[in-house]
């Protein structure tokens, strides 16, 4: 069950328009937030940035995630919050899947299809 090891019902939610290579995202849009199954193909910096707030569980393998100015790592099963405005970065290693719930639905649009 490859890519990203997601069942079928989820990889055919529309995909997200990532600025990140080598990561890939599907997601579920409501009007009052953002659901996005993701999952890091390739060992990815992510750089430092800010939007409203964002909870995450990680499904699988481990990120470091820096949260303003304390750093984590965070594994299968750890839940992580960023608070609105609160500047963070991470890095992401291979294999990396978390489930992302931002509170603003427009956080990523679709990715045209091919």
């Amino acid at each position: 069950m490859k890519p990203a090891d997601y069942p079928d019902f989820l990889r055919k939610l529309p995909e997200a328009d990532l600025p990140v290579d080598g990561l890939r995202g599907w997601m579920l849009q409501g009007p009052h937030g953002l659901a996005i199954f993701l999952h890091a193909e390739t060992e990815i910096l992510l750089p430092k940035h800010t939007h409203g707030h964002q909870w995450g569980i990680v499904v699988d393998g481990n990120m470091d995630l820096t949260i303003g100015g304390e750093t984590k790592t965070y594994r299968r099963g750890d839940s992580y919050f960023v608070p609105a405005g609160v500047a963070h970065h991470g890095k992401l290693y291979p294999g990396f899947r978390a489930i992302d719930c931002f509170e603003d639905p427009n956080r990523y649009r679709p990715r045209a299809r091919k």
